[in-house]
């Protein structure tokens, strides 16, 4: 099975669409979410396209009532765990999901995952640790890094492929990244590599 991972989506609707026209012509089954909608309308995209989606909470993720108001409405797609983390089983594949990359390490040196995913420092990852797959697929926003990309996770070979989307937007300006370095003490932002 092919699932594509989703992250740091951030209100991204240009990004978000370009992303699930590029999984329906790749065939993708399943899509797991690890978090950051900021806007319940990304919620209604998700819980309204033909492929079904599976999302933890990031820290970023605006109404929470109104995403679980589109989780729930009749013919959704969009299914939305407590928690910002969860264990799944995919085609007999053990996978751990997390918002937050420091949760991915110790569980994929756990041992006891196929497959470890996580997001919410906006950068793309993919390594072995041990024998277990780890991956960040990066933003959807392409507000940070300026790069629009998600995995697509294969359950069969348990390997994963990072997917640039092309045609994509992104918020970052060279106006707004002048403002963030000059007022980077004050803003505090707790991943400032994501920033370099």
């Amino acid at each position: 099975m092919l699932v594509a991972v989703i992250s740091d989506i951030h209100e991204n609707f240009h990004n978000l669409i370009l992303s699930l026209e590029d999984m329906n012509a790749k065939g993708i089954e399943k899509i797991l979410c690890l978090g950051d909608l900021m806007n319940a309308g990304i919620a209604k995209i998700l819980a309204a396209q033909e492929i079904p989606t599976y999302m933890i909470w990031g820290n970023n993720d605006g109404e929470k009532v109104d995403i679980m108001r589109a989780s729930y409405r009749e013919d959704s797609n969009l299914e939305v765990s407590l928690n910002t983390y969860d264990f799944l089983e995919i085609e007999d594949r053990l996978i751990f999901i997390s918002h937050y990359n420091d949760l991915a390490a110790p569980m994929a040196q756990s041992g006891l995952y196929d497959a470890v995913f996580y997001g919410h420092n906006h950068l793309q990852k993919k390594e072995t640790v041990n024998d277990t797959l780890m991956v960040n697929p990066g933003e959807l926003c392409a507000q940070k890094t300026g790069v629009c990309t998600y995995a697509v996770y294969n359950t069969e070979t348990n390997d994963a492929e990072i997917i640039t989307i092309e045609n994509s937007i992104s918020l970052k300006s060279d106006y707004v990244k002048a403002y963030l370095d000059k007022h980077e003490d004050k803003l505090q932002f707790r991943s400032k590599e994501s920033f370099q």
